[in-house]
Parts: C-alpha cells; sequence; structure tokens
C-alpha cells in the first residue's frame, strides 16, 4: 500500500486516522505548483525592497524595525529557536508524525510563503522515520502552537533531537545518516513554520481516534458479556417498543413518534 496522499483542503478523516495509525503520508501530485507560487511571491517582494511584516522586517512590537537583507537568514533561525522553550515529557511519536502531515497539507496551500526544499523536507521526515523530539508542554500563543512547532522546525536546521527506531539521535547527526541536509531558512520561512494550530489538532484527532476505539470497545464488550450470560436483548428494543402514547409529555417530533 502506498502512502496517503494529502490533497490540500481536501484530506478525509479516514486519511488523518490511518496517519495516526502509522501509515505513510506524502503530498498529492501537483501540490508543489501552489508552493513554488507563493515562495516567488515573497522572491518579488524582497526584489521590490518594500518592507512587509514578517519578511523583512522584525516580529511583534519590532514590526516597524526593518531587517537588512544579509540579516534575513539569522532573523528566521532566531525565531525558531527563541521559540524553541517547551518543556515536559516529548509528545507521543504517532501525534507528532501527525502533527507534521498536518503541518504539510498547510503550507501545501500555497499561502505561506515557504520554499519547495522546505516543504520536501517535511515529507522525508515522514519517509525516513526521523520524527522530532517535541517537549508536550509549552506556550501557545495567539498565532498558534509557537513552542511546539518551534521544536520541529529546529530539527529541520539541524537543532534539537529526531526520535529515530525509538532512540532520540541528535538532529544533524539524524539527518546525515538519512542522507538528508539542514535547512537555512529562508525569508518568511521560520515563521511559516510555528504559525498554527497543528500541534493542538494534532491532539485534538488522536483524542477523537482513541474515543472512537473505546467506544467501539464498549460496544463490543457490552455485545458478548450479554451473549455470555445468555441474556435477552429485549432490554435493548426499549424505545422500539414503547409507543408515545405510553409515554407522557414526550413531544412528537415531526408529527410522529421519535421512537
Amino acid at each position: 500500500m502506498g502512502p496517503i496522499l494529502l490533497a490540500p483542503g481536501a484530506v478525509p478523516l479516514a486519511a488523518w486516522r490511518d496517519i495516526y495509525r502509522g501509515a505513510a503520508a506524502a503530498l498529492a501530485p501537483g501540490s508543489y505548483t501552489a508552493i513554488d507560487a507563493s515562495a516567488r511571491a515573497v522572491s518579488t517582494i524582497l526584489a521590490r525592497g518594500e518592507p512587509v511584516y514578517g519578511i523583512n522586517t522584525g516580529f511583534g512590537k519590532l514590526a516597524s524595525v526593518r531587517i537588512d537583507a544579509a540579516d534575513l537568514e539569522r532573523l528566521q533561525r532566531n525565531i525558531v529557536l527563541s521559540h524553541a522553550a517547551g518543556v515536559g515529557q516529548p509528545m507521543p511519536v504517532a501525534i507528532a508524525r501527525l502533527m507534521i502531515a498536518l503541518k504539510l497539507a498547510s503550507l501545501a496551500q500555497g499561502a505561506s510563503g515557504v520554499r519547495s526544499e522546505t516543504v520536501r523536507l517535511l515529507e522525508a521526515l515522514l519517509a525516513k522515520g526521523l520524527t522530532p523530539v517535541v517537549p508536550a508542554q509549552g506556550s501557545v500563543g495567539a498565532s498558534g502552537d509557537l513552542a511546539p512547532l518551534a521544536h520541529m522546525a529546529a530539527t529541520l536546521i539541524g537543532v534539537g533531537c529526531f526520535f529515530v527506531d525509538g532512540a532520540q539521535v541528535p538532529a544533524e547527526r539524524a539527518l546525515a545518516e538519512a542522507s538528508l541536509s539542514p535547512l537555512v531558512l529562508g525569508a518568511k520561512e521560520g515563521l511559516a513554520l510555528l504559525n498554527g494550530t497543528q500541534f493542538s489538532t494534532a491532539y485534538a484527532l488522536a483524542a477523537l481516534f482513541e474515543t472512537e476505539n473505546l467506544f467501539g470497545s464498549a460496544l463490543v464488550t457490552g455485545a458478548l458479556s450479554t451473549d455470555a450470560a445468555r441474556g435477552s436483548d429485549a432490554p435493548f428494543r426499549i424505545h422500539a417498543s414503547i409507543g408515545c402514547a405510553a409515554m407522557p409529555g414526550r413531544s412528537r417530533p415531526h408529527g410522529r413518534c421519535a421512537g
């Protein structure tokens, strides 16, 4: 079975469930057209020399500070490192993989200005089994899951660690052993990698999928227990056997029994 193809804006819930359960994932063919177009838009802004927030200015209260072209790469690297301040135990590998896939689908919509090589490296992490070690506790700012996503982004530039076959391996070494090179972030790329809610969304989806399992297990357990006890299924049919007339005070939606 090949990888699940992530078509931006059109990924069914079942696909996210399969990725959470360990399925491989990659962007759908044609996704890089929008990615390349958004990267060209950033290049055009830089060529014009006009100040645009997050591309050649500072962040937050420093939005009015113009950053020289020679410092743009360092600016993006610094925003990643400054926000990689999470604490606590690492998030589970399955949820971290789901977070990467969600980030891939988000960037592929072509509204973030990242280059194709940045997105391809994220794809390669999933393909080669490199999962960033991301502390599960950290600040969640107005722009999204800044601290957790910063830890994910840090591994792309060779900082931090990856889980590789269950062991924590320094990011630079893990990338080299997988025949990958750390990124040098371009204009806006650090900001694009940090902005978003993929950390929160991954946990929400994981909770949904585990709840589905729990609900299914409860149904099967109840059915097997009833069968083992040679029980009757009549109590489970109570709503079908009792008419509305025998239930005072119950409304009849749409003029008929709800039973």
